[in-house]
């Protein structure tokens, strides 16, 4: 896997990928329509934030690359690639309860805040990607 030259792009199998963690600044892209929606990804090698309408739909520090990111509230899956161990927020249903899989393993059960974000860090090696998948419970 490497990053997303073009910053986001759609699959040909309906999923986004998006991200490029080796820029040394801020880039931006804006006003990407997918799926009846608008997105915006701001990415570089601290960050990763892609929002839609608005609203922040993923975020990692340091910045990361992600393919194959699909899914609802229900049951969200992508793959991920960062120079390094990883920490990413996502945004769910809120005050709820869901499980974590990392490369079809386990990682437990995490709940949601008020907000509807779940936070949770993984280990990387830089380069190589991981596959993350998160269902309500």
């Amino acid at each position: 896997m490497s990053v997303v030259e073009e910053l986001i792009r759609e699959e040909g199998d309906g999923s986004l990928s998006f991200g490029n963690y080796e820029l040394d600044s801020k880039t931006k892209k804006s006003d990407f329509p997918y799926d009846g929606a608008t997105y915006k990804i701001k990415t570089f090698k601290e960050i990763t934030r892609l929002e839609r309408n608005g609203s922040m739909v993923y975020e990692s520090v340091p910045g990361s690359a992600v393919t194959n990111f699909k899914g609802d509230k229900n049951d969200l899956s992508f793959d991920v690639e960062a120079p390094g161990d990883l920490s990413f927020t996502v945004e769910l249903d809120e005050d709820t309860l869901y499980e974590l899989e990392v490369d079809g393993k386990s990682a437990g059960s995490i709940k949601t805040n008020l907000g509807g974000k779940l936070s949770a860090s993984i280990e990387l090696d830089s380069g190589v990607k991981s596959s993350v998948h998160i269902s309500k419970l």
